[in-house]
C-alpha cells in the first residue's frame, strides 16, 4: 500500500526490453534509504518489486501485463519518475490508500493556471471514469490528487505550487499518457452489488413449484 505522496523523482537510467517484458534501472537516492531486495516501490504509481539495487540505483522486473496497462512501456534513458516507498504501519497517511494496481491510463488534454494552481485536464477512458466522482480521491503517475470537476469524456485537478515541485505531473505535455488508480472503494462497492444482482432468485415453495417439481 502507497498514499500518493511522492518522496522523490527518479531519473530512468536503462530500459532493457524483452518480447512482452521489461527490466527498468531507474537512479534514485532517498526511497534506497534502508532498501533490500523484495521491498515495493510505487514507479509512477505502479507498485514493482525491487530485484536488484545499489547505492544510488535500483532495478525491477516489469511483466507484459503491467506493460500493456500502464505508461511504463513509454519509458526510455533520462524520463523522469514519481517514486514513493510502500506505507509503512505507524506512518501517517496523508494522500489516500493506493494499491499501486493501477486502472489504466488518461491522456492529459491540457493545463490552465489559476492564481497560484494550475488546473489539469485528463481524458480516461469510460471504463475508468466511471469510478471517479466529484471531490473524490484520484492517483494520477501515483500522485495522491482530488477530482475537482468530472463530466462525462473527463475530470480535472487541481495542482498546488509544492505537488509541482517535487512530481512530474506539469512536466508532462499535452498528449502524454498518465497512469490512473481509480478510489477502489467504488470498485468493490460495483463487485458486491453486481455479484447479488447476478444470483439466482429462488422460487417460493407453493403448490405450484410442488406441482411443478413432483412432489404432488
Amino acid at each position: 500500500m502507497f498514499t500518493g505522496l511522492v518522496e522523490e523523482i527518479g531519473t530512468v537510467e536503462s530500459v532493457v526490453k524483452g518480447a512482452k517484458s521489461a527490466r527498468i534501472t531507474i537512479k534514485a537516492n532517498k526511497v534506497l534509504k534502508e532498501a533490500k531486495l523484495g521491498d515495493s516501490i510505487s514507479t509512477n504509481g505502479v507498485c514493482l518489486t525491487i530485484t536488484d539495487f545499489k547505492s544510488n540505483s535500483f532495478s525491477v522486473d516489469v511483466m507484459a501485463e503491467t506493460m500493456r496497462k500502464s505508461n511504463l512501456h513509454l519509458l526510455k534513458g533520462q524520463d523522469e519518475v514519481n517514486l514513493e516507498r510502500a506505507l509503512r504501519v505507524g506512518d501517517r497517511l496523508g494522500g489516500h490508500i493506493v494499491s499501486g494496481h493501477i486502472d489504466g491510463m488518461g491522456i492529459v488534454k491540457s493545463y490552465e493556471k489559476e492564481d497560484n494552481a494550475i488546473w489539469i485536464t485528463i481524458e480516461p477512458g469510460p471504463e475508468i471514469l466511471r469510478y471517479i466522482i466529484l471531490k473524490g480521491s484520484i492517483a494520477i503517475d501515483g500522485v495522491s490528487l482530488t477530482a475537482a470537476y468530472v463530466d462525462e469524456e473527463l475530470f480535472k485537478v487541481s495542482v498546488i505550487p509544492h505537488t509541482k515541485e517535487v512530481t512530474t505531473l506539469i512536466r508532462k505535455k499535452a498528449g502524454e499518457r498518465v497512469n490512473l488508480e481509480c478510489d477502489m472503494m467504488g470498485k468493490y462497492i460495483e463487485k458486491l452489488f453486481r455479484s447479488h444482482d447476478e444470483k439466482p432468485r429462488k422460487k417460493d415453495i407453493d403448490i405450484n413449484f410442488l406441482s411443478e417439481n413432483g412432489f404432488l
